[in-house]
């Protein structure tokens, strides 16, 4: 059963990783401002950098974790 859940949240993962993607190359085709539905998905990100950025030691550390969750299979 843990197994089937690990398969379950896996795909998962990879279908946001996959919409992600597709956002971001929508948004830099339209413009964010004509991606009603999705916001703006490369501004987000880029805050997103920017806040892990100055966060420090404690920033580069999370951005660690979430990579090495992303790398496990």
């Amino acid at each position: 059963m843990l197994a089937n859940a690990k398969k379950m949240v896996g795909s998962l993962t990879e279908i946001v990783i996959a919409l992600l993607a597709l956002a971001i190359v929508a948004s830099l085709l339209v413009g964010p401002n004509n991606m009603a539905f999705l916001g703006d998905v490369v501004g987000n990100i880029t805050r997103l950098v920017s806040d892990l950025g100055g966060a420090g030691l404690a920033g580069l550390i999370s951005l660690g974790v979430v990579l090495a969750l992303f790398q496990q299979k």
